[in-house]
């Protein structure tokens, strides 16, 4: 292992994005949510388009963020002259030849697999499933789990019914140490009794002790 990478473990080691990622959240005013990992490329960042990623989200390697970049369909060239304009000074400076297709929104409970590729103006929901080698061009709904290029949609992780009630539990907002409670159950099958129990803390019964 190089020294680079010691050093990062040392600074970070839990992986957390939102470390991977302060510079750009500093400058651009992204918003990365606390305890997601994973070091994603972020590409065009300057593109005026913004980032936000929820709480909790996996983010396996070498995943790419695409937040503009667009080449240019509805002119007669894709290629971007006013790009070299030491070689083509007849291009206009400052042309937008470039384009984003706007914002990028991940939301909680996220994972996103090795070497997925995401695309502006695309809303991946809570809970969502990318798969690897994924090219996400639109966007993905809550609990969907999504594959191939472009991703289309494989399954539903969950019903109907139980994705409405996950969301609405939300439990990724509760307070950690709640949070921290409920890992037994987060990390089972029982659906049902982790909204149970996540309603009734909710409702003052305080059933997580």
């Amino acid at each position: 292992m190089n020294l680079r990478r010691l050093f990062n473990r040392w600074r970070n080691p839990l992986n957390e994005t939102r470390i991977h990622l302060k510079k750009l959240v500093g400058k651009y005013g992204f918003e990365i949510g606390a305890f997601s990992y994973g070091h994603p490329k972020v590409r065009f960042p300057e593109s005026g388009a913004r980032l936000s990623i929820g709480r909790f989200c996996s983010i396996a390697d070498r995943v790419e963020i695409l937040l503009g970049g667009d080449h240019r369909t509805d002119w007669a060239t894709t290629f971007p002259f006013s790009a070299f304009r030491d070689r083509w000074p007849e291009a206009a400076s400052g042309e937008a030849y470039h384009r984003t297709g706007g914002d990028i929104a991940i939301g909680h409970d996220v994972w996103i697999g090795s070497q997925a590729m995401i695309m502006s103006g695309v809303t991946i929901g809570h809970g969502a499933v990318i798969g690897a080698r994924s090219v996400v061009v639109k966007d993905v709904a809550p609990y969907e789990i999504v594959g191939g290029v472009p991703a289309k949609t494989i399954r539903y992780r969950f019903d109907a019914e139980a994705i409405d009630k996950l969301l609405n539990a939300a439990w990724w907002n509760l307070p950690d140490e709640e949070i921290s409670r409920l890992v037994p159950l987060l990390q089972s099958e029982d659906i049902s009794a982790l909204l149970k129990v996540v309603m009734d803390s909710r409702n003052g019964e305080n059933e997580l002790s």
